[in-house]
């Protein structure tokens, strides 16, 4: 059998390539929210805030400094729920720990899971927020018409102090939005329980 023609090699070879890197450009894009979420969470990019355990909170040392959170809550069209924060701000110390509340109300007559985004303003302020307790880690199921209180532990790190860009700042808004999870498999269970805060605060 006679061989391919030059050039039929060439289209073939091309075409190969060309299909090789539209797969690769697909992985890197399935990788890139991955990625770009650890990014956000290690730097405090885009107002991300931070994760403590509470081993950690307790090595923090409390300074004299106040600084004030304003809370926003808001709800995407999407999801016939209600959810506010139960108080517009708070006035800490530096490194204290405090506990927060936001209430959230399912208007609907069905079972509705739904899970928060978050961040904080200003900015640059997230490397330095950091929350022990939230139910932002989480998707949360309310049942009919169910009424809830969710809580959010959080403190300031004094490195905030440190940060010439960061160090006059006087107030930090923590803003969560709430969306329909996706995923509606966990809507038919139980619904969520309030998470004791007494528990929360230890």
């Amino acid at each position: 059998m006679a061989s391919a023609p030059p050039i039929q090699h060439r289209n073939r070879r091309t075409a190969l390539f060309a299909a090789l890197g539209a797969l690769a450009m697909l992985g890197l894009g399935f990788a890139a929210v991955p990625l770009y979420r650890i990014f956000c969470q290690v730097t405090g990019f885009g107002g991300t805030t931070q994760r403590a355990s509470l081993a950690e909170a307790g090595q923090v040392k409390v300074g004299g400094t106040m600084i004030s959170v304003r809370f926003d809550g808001n709800i995407d069209p999407a999801l016939p729920w209600r959810f506010e924060p139960s108080q517009l701000t708070q006035e800490m110390a530096i490194g204290t720990r405090k506990l927060a509340f936001y209430h959230a109300e399912n208007l609907s007559n069905r079972p509705v899971t739904g899970i928060a985004s978050f961040n904080v303003q200003p900015e640059l302020a997230g490397l330095y927020f950091k929350k022990i307790h939230c139910f932002c880690f989480n998707e949360q199921t309310l049942g009919p018409g169910q009424k809830v209180e969710m809580p959010v532990q959080y403190y300031v790190d004094p490195a905030i102090l440190s940060d010439p860009e960061t160090a006059r700042i006087k107030q930090i808004t923590l803003s969560y939005t709430f969306h329909p999870s996706v995923d509606q498999s966990a809507a038919g269970k139980a619904p969520a329980k309030t998470l004791d805060p007494v528990t929360a605060a230890r």
